[in-house]
């Protein structure tokens, strides 16, 4: 007979590793790149240190003349909290119940619930991945007359049965509409059916929406490491110029040189080297064209964990759901860090039990967190091509 404690065991024991692995490996080709460690946390924060320049103590001299003056490495420290990652599966007591005399059943129902929890997560941390952690989704351009649709600026990172909120103009949130599930998209009109009684207050021009909770939370992805000004990991770019990205804007009709040209900087002047592109479907379908046009092959890679690239002189490019439209990354994932307290946990009970009962309702959950941030050491190794032209 399947019971509590039995469906609390199958998620510490039997689940818990294969999840963990999805979710690290196989939910995003970038993620699959980036290290995961627990080095250089303390407590609640990462403080990483990260070296520039060069030694300084080199040079050369007479015979017997004076040696080089000492100069060591220059270092600055990161420092960044740790973002609270979460996953939540429910099951409600009727289905537990129906199915307490068939392991079977039990088993569907669990990987039912663990599939779905995947793919919300592979979803959401794809899209962190290209965030400033800011957590924004996309502008709400106005609510139509059917009171509960609201027109957006981008249907990127929304999809149906996400949990949102509404922020105004001035950043807050607006509690009077309260949060909302995604119930449908036209993605033709761009817009987007919140569930829910009609919205009866209007929405101000530059209102922004939002996953549940999640506004200023999520982790330091790509959008805030290719910014030329402001902070980075608590240190100010205008004082810190190695902290900035290169970064070509305008790009225009796609060509094989503004890809040399952007690696040959990143090689010359921050001594990296790039080993993997990140771009849209658009952009890719720019580089192909542009493959075909000069008569070029189309030369395929395999990466790691079943993802499949084409090739940049070697280099694997490949796209992303997430990567903003007619934007291309070159990135060296060597630079990257996934910096976590631990790998994904259940958070458990006094009692060590991780299925709970909701309060005041017929259902049990249990929730799945990591506690991380993104970090990269060699911002000016990196960089970033937008407004190419798209096909």
């Amino acid at each position: 007979m399947v019971t509590m404690a039995s469906a609390d065991s199958a998620l510490k024991t039997l689940y818990l590793g294969v999840v963990s692995e999805q979710l690290n490996t196989e939910c995003n080709p970038l993620l699959s790149k980036i290290k995961q460690t627990t080095q250089d946390v303390w407590g609640k924060e990462i403080r990483r240190v990260a070296s520039y320049g060069v030694n300084g103590g080199v040079g050369a001299g007479t015979e017997d003349g004076n040696l080089p003056v000492s100069a060591g490495n220059n270092y600055e420290q990161f420092i960044c909290t740790l973002k609270n990652l979460y996953g939540t599966i429910e099951i409600s007591d009727k289905a537990m119940r129906a199915s307490e005399n068939d392991a079977g059943a039990f088993v569907n129902l669990l990987n039912a619930e663990m599939e779905g929890l995947v793919k919300a997560a592979s979803f959401n941390f794809g899209r962190m991945l290209f965030g400033d952690g800011s957590g924004k989704l996309c502008a709400v351009m106005e609510a139509t007359t059917s009171g509960n649709v609201i027109e957006v600026d981008d249907l990127t990172n929304l999809v149906e049965g996400m949990m949102v909120e509404i922020y105004d103009d001035s950043g807050n949130v607006m509690s009077n509409i309260g949060v909302r599930r995604i119930i449908n998209i036209d993605r033709k009109d761009y817009l987007v059916t919140l569930s829910g009684p009609n919205i009866a207050v209007s929405i101000p021009e530059d209102a922004t929406l939002y996953v549940q909770g999640s506004k200023d939370q999520e982790i330091t992805g790509l959008g805030a490491i290719f910014k030329k000004t402001g902070t980075l990991y608590g240190l100010d770019r205008a004082t810190h110029k190695w902290l900035v990205p290169y970064m070509k804007e305008n790009v225009g009709v796609f060509s094989e040189g503004i890809i040399q040209e952007a690696i040959d900087y990143v090689e010359q002047t921050a001594g990296g080297s790039v080993n993997f592109i990140i771009c849209s479907p658009g952009v890719r379908r720019a580089y192909l064209n542009w493959l075909r046009t000069y008569k070029r092959s189309v030369n395929t890679l395999d990466l790691e964990n079943g993802f499949k690239a084409i090739s940049y002189n070697g280099i694997p490019v490949v796209v992303d759901r997430f990567c903003p439209k007619g934007k291309m990354f070159l990135l060296n994932t060597d630079d990257f860090a996934l910096h976590q307290l631990c790998d994904w946990k259940w958070l458990e009970g006094e009692d060590g039990k991780v299925i709970k009962q909701i309060a005041g309702k017929p259902t049990y959950s249990a929730t799945l967190v990591k506690y991380a941030d993104l970090i990269c050491t060699r911002p000016s190794g990196q960089a970033m091509l937008s407004g190419i032209r798209e096909e």
